[in-house]
This record gives structure tokens, sequence and C-alpha cells, in this order.
């Protein structure tokens, strides 16, 4: 076994051990009554529950109840492998449900941890059906805009995978866990062979953008706590200064755009880093892909926590541009906003998306028109910086805001200004005056409506990016404070209205 395989070697803590390491001290309370009566009295099945029980110091394969995680309340399911393999009979099931509903009724978030190999075999298709009834919970659960987080452990197969399993907010595993839908024996029994190794497991799923993370339970209290208070702590304050505004220098386009391509120029973690109260990354689309040139992650701006998604220059190269799997992982942080009743912030910085065959097949063009169609709609507030290069679609699709703001060298433009004048003149030498006439520059979006404010930089972000990203958080703390304090109908109808003006007038 690799030292990497030892370290990984999952734990499969039962269980009340593992809520004694989540929750705070003497916090737990079950919610749970008496087992239904499931089994025929005197069947086989009946001394298989009381077998299981003796086993497991549980009566069924979950748990419910509440607790308290960094001092806040939470709802709590958790399941115990050791009781029939963690498998979902009809109690579980409704254990599971009811827990959902009470946490519902009292607007708790839920922190759900299970360990399961799926469906109990003894109860067949009654008790497979009941994976319906468990999702539609979890449905009116995330409907009512409360928390869920999931933490995986090992192993979490089948039907719990497939349904609560995998409906958290954030999902987490534990390290070296088993992950997968399709239980190994069953795969080799089916098909005669083994099932390829290191695939069902929670590092491979999160290289593949289905977790968020991976980790330890030691530390899992320390970041669910740090989730909830993002979400969870009051969100009024005294209202914020705005930034003063200032005449701005007259600047050439060109010598914008130049500007806007230093390497040092501060990007998306920078502004997160430096502006931000705090921060939880997020990984991924949740459905089998990541892209790391979109940075997703939960924050807070002033008292207002929101979902920011942003293009991050430090991980875009010629070789990996933005790409269709980045504007999915933007459109999960979109869905992720209307679910926690979060306010949206965009942050385009891009030199374009990609231009190659696995870009056109992967569907590139679709992915900014439905990024585009769901950002226009978006019922949250929104608010759009412009933080850099805005270069073509994948710069559009992230835009369509509430409120836009720049930082006063970024720029917004069809193509880049050498593939403008490559098309206009077949060479690029005409790119200095093709960005001054196609009205790229801040300045000039401000002017046409495209952009609402301009955060000035003293001269620019690379020479002082401290007090630039300073200057620029307050600013979105500000919008964000203006935006959540509309009244929606007025909100959406002002954008509708200001997307409906857009190039109607000609300077």
């Amino acid at each position: 076994m690799s030292d990497r395989e030892t370290r990984d070697k999952p734990r499969r803590l039962g269980a009340r051990e593992l809520l004694d390491t989540v929750l705070d001290d003497g916090s737990w309370t079950s919610w749970d009554g008496p087992p239904l009566a499931v089994a025929r009295p005197g069947s086989e099945y009946e001394a298989e529950l009381a077998a299981a029980a003796e086993k497991a110091g549980t009566d069924e394969s979950i748990i419910t109840g509440e607790g308290r995680i960094g001092g806040r309340r939470v709802a709590i399911i958790a399941g115990e492998f050791r009781f029939l393999a963690g498998s979902i009979g009809r109690t579980a099931a409704e254990r599971i449900v009811l827990a959902f509903e009470r946490a519902t009724r009292e607007g708790l978030p839920m922190f759900a941890t299970p360990s399961s190999g799926g469906t109990r075999m003894q109860e067949g298709t009654p008790a497979f059906a009941t994976m319906v009834k468990i999702t539609s919970a979890v449905a009116v659960f995330k409907a009512a805009k409360l928390p869920y987080i999931t933490y995986l452990r090992h192993p979490t197969t089948g039907g719990v995978f497939a349904s609560w399993g995998s409906l958290g907010h954030v999902t987490v595993a534990e390290p070296g866990a088993t992950v997968g839908f399709l239980g190994s024996r069953v795969f080799e029994a089916l098909y005669g062979q083994p099932f390829p190794t290191g695939v069902q497991t929670a590092e491979n799923l999160y290289d593949n953008g289905l977790l968020d993370a991976v980790l330890p339970v030691e530390v899992l209290a320390t970041q669910a706590s740090r989730f909830l208070h993002l979400l969870l702590e009051p969100r009024h304050a005294s209202p914020i200064p705005p930034v003063a505004k200032e005449a701005l220098a007259d600047i050439p386009a060109w010598e914008s755009i130049t500007r806007s391509r230093r390497p040092d120029r501060p990007g998306v973690r920078d502004l997160l880093k430096l502006g931000a109260s705090e921060v939880i990354p997020l990984h991924g689309t949740g459905a089998g892909e990541t892209d790391r040139s979109l940075f997703l992650a939960l924050a807070r701006f002033g008292a207002q926590p929101c979902v920011v998604l942003g293009q991050d220059r430090s991980r875009q190269t010629p070789d990996k541009p933005l790409s269709p799997s980045g504007l999915r992982v933007a459109r999960r942080g979109m869905r992720l906003a209307t679910d926690l009743d979060l306010p949206l912030v965009s942050i385009i910085d891009t030199s374009g998306a990609a231009l190659s065959k696995e870009a056109e097949e992967g569907g590139l063009a679709g992915e900014i028109a439905r990024s585009l169609a769901e950002m226009v709609v978006q019922s949250q507030p929104t608010l759009c910086v412009l933080l850099g290069e805005g270069t073509g679609g994948g710069a559009i699709a992230l835009m369509p805001a509430d409120r836009v703001i720049a930082a006063q060298h970024s720029w917004l433009s069809p193509l880049p200004p050498e593939g403008a004048s490559a098309i206009l003149f077949r060479d690029t030498s005409h790119a200095p005056d093709l960005a001054t006439q196609q009205h790229v520059r801040s300045l000039d979006l401000l002017a046409e409506g495209i952009v609402d404010r301009i955060v000035a930089e003293r001269p620019d972000a690379a020479d002082e990016p401290e007090e630039f990203c300073a200057r620029m958080a307050q600013a979105i703390a500000g919008e964000l404070s203006d935006l959540v304090a509309m009244r929606p109908a007025s909100r959406l109808a002002a954008r509708h209205d200001r997307y409906r003006r857009i190039g109607t007038v000609l300077r």
C-alpha cells in the first residue's frame, strides 16, 4: 500500500462518533421515534434487524436530530454503516423525510452525513421507491432557501448518492472514501470483470468537479461553521460610505488595454483576498466537470454575503483559455445564488474564450447563450465587475447584471483589437485605432450606459494592488447594499429597461 493510500485510508467512524467530533459538546438532541414495524414477527429479517441494532448501537441505519456547530443550531441526518451496511429501508427513509420536513418548518440549516451501500435489499422495491419521497422533501427544503451541507463518508453509494447525498449546496467527502453509484461487487457480478480502480474515490470525484472539497473529519466542524456563519450571520449594517467619485484622466483606449494585460495586475483571487472579509471557494460544476479559469466562491463584502463567479486571469493560458465548462461552473453559481437567496457578483477578466475544436464540440456558443439568458432573468440582485480584459462572448456572458462597475483600465470588446484589425485590414497594426473607434474603454462604456461606475486606478491597479482592491471591494459592498434594499419587482423592471435601451442612442 502506498503512503498516500495509507494516509487516506478511510476511518469509518460510526454516526455517533462523527457527531461527537463535529457538534458542540452536549448539544445533540435526537428527533427519532421508534422504528416502523417493517419485518414480520419471527421472520429472518426481524432477527437481522435485532442483530444489526446490537452491532451498531443504533436502532436503524439513520439517526436524526439537532445540535449546534459553532454555536449555531442545525438539523442533522447521519448514516450508520454498521447497521446493515447503512442501507435505506422504509424506516430510514421516513426518518430522513421527517428530518427535512421539521428543518423546513423550523428554518434550520441541514447537515447530512451519509454512509450507505444504498437501498435495503430485504425491503425491495417499496424501499427503493422512497428515493422519490426523500428527493421531494429535499426539494421543498431547498425551496425555503435553507442551507444544505453534505459530508459523504466511506462508503456512500447507490440510491443514497443518487438522491439526498448529491443534492447539497456544498458537498464534501472524507479522504479515501468510496463514493459512487454502482457498487464494485455488483459490477463484477454483472459484467464478469473488476470495476476500474481509483474511479469511485473522493479524490477522483473532486478532480472531476463533483465535490467541493475533500476534508478530514477533524476540520469539518471549523469549515461547516465558516459556511453557516457566512450565510446566516445578520446582514444589517450601517450604510457603506460611497467610493468618492474623482476626475479620471482621458487615457487612450490602447493604453488601458496594454495596462490591463500586465501579468502582475490583480485578478479575482487578489480582490477576494484583499477586499472580502470571508471567502469559501467551491469547486466544479457538480456534474462531472471543472474549469480552473472560472473561480466560484461564497464571499462577504461588508455585511453582505454573496456568490462570486469570476474569470481567473491567473489560471487562463493560451493553451487553457476559458472553456465551455468554465461557463457551466458559472451557471452553477447562478443557481446557487437563487437557492441560497444571495446576490450574485460576476467578475469579467478574460482575453477570450477558447477557439478550438474541443470548444465547438463542447457547445461554447450554447453556453454563452445560456449564461446570458440565466443572468438577465436572475431573480437575485446581480452585480457585474469589469476587472480587466473583456474579450468576446466569454466576457459578455457574465455581464447582464442590475449594475455594472468597471476598473478604470478595464474594457469590453467583441474581439481583441488585434482580431478586429485582422478582419478589417488583414493585419494587426490598426489595433490601437480600432480600440478607440470601437468605444471599448471604461469611459466610453460609461457614456454608452453599459457601465454605471468607474473605480479609479492610481495610476494602475498593478502598481497599487492593495489600495485598488480595497476601493473596488468598497464599491462592490456599496452597490450590493443598495441592490438588496430595492423592491425585487422594481429592480427586475429596471434591469429589463437597462438592457432594452442598449444601442438605441447614437453618440
